[in-house]
């Protein structure tokens, strides 16, 4: 199987996977922005050359919006192998292809984000266990990080003290949410939440994460998305009209 790496040059002509659609879909101008930016910083948007969901993005950990402490780490953003790609190695091709090229950088591992449970927009617990990966830290309510060492010494990973208790850091008053670009989908349904719940007369703040800086620095372990109200963690999964319908329902609003 042939892989593409995007690059400066191919970026504006090749599909990014997870969001396949025109150059001119918000989902589409919104991902290749924050990747073009992302690029000369090291991060690795790797795919297959198929046309679907089949890829890994990864990043120097000192570069990643994630609130780690995960110096000379390569940090995993994703890696997605949906529908018929599955059980045909893939994963497999990908994940050994980023530790290949992390060795050669100079990496001391590999860190991810996954959870106790499989849980969508994290990576797979069982699959990453199954590869070798261990757990280095945990944050509340289901968050690991796991880390896959190179070598015996290689200094375990931990998340930054502010993501241990999320509901200490944050607004108490309705729904915030806290988002990056990381993500092409929260460029399309970001707006269509903040519109419902305007629309409900609902207390609703949004916090566009838009530097490393400021991801690091977050109070959430994955700051691609994640949706409180009153200070409690609802979800990290980016939300439909429907789903967050649902949850507004539940509130009685």
């Amino acid at each position: 199987m042939e892989l593409i790496k995007l690059t400066q040059d191919n970026l504006e002509t090749e599909h990014i996977c997870c969001a396949i659609a025109n150059n001119k879909d918000v989902q589409v101008v919104s991902k290749k922005l924050w990747l073009k930016e992302r690029l000369d910083e090291g991060l690795v948007f790797l795919k297959c050359n198929v046309r679907g969901k089949c890829f890994i993005e990864y990043i120097p950990a000192e570069n990643s919006w994630s609130p780690i402490d995960a110096n000379e780490y390569m940090y995993i953003n994703c890696l997605w192998v949906s529908g018929k790609f599955k059980g045909q190695g893939y994963s497999n091709l990908l994940m050994e292809e980023c530790i290949r090229d992390s060795k050669e950088k100079g990496k001391k591992g590999l860190v991810v984000l996954s959870s106790t449970k499989k849980k969508g927009f994290l990576s797979d617990p069982k699959y990453l266990i199954y590869k070798g990966f261990k757990r280095a830290d945990t944050a509340n309510p289901y968050f690991e990080l796991m880390y896959f060492p190179f070598y015996e010494d290689s200094p375990k990973p931990c998340f930054k003290s502010q993501v241990k208790d999320i509901s200490k850091e944050v607004c108490r008053d309705g729904f915030t949410l806290y988002y990056t670009s990381q993500c092409p989908f929260t460029a399309k349904y970001v707006p269509i939440l903040e519109n419902m719940a305007k629309e409900r007369n609902v207390r609703f703040k949004s916090i566009h994460i838009t530097t490393k800086e400021q991801a690091q620095n977050a109070p959430t372990p994955f700051t691609t998305f994640t949706l409180l109200y009153n200070g409690d963690f609802i979800t990290h999964e980016i939300l439909s009209e429907k789903k967050f319908d649902n949850i507004l329902k539940k509130r009685g609003i």
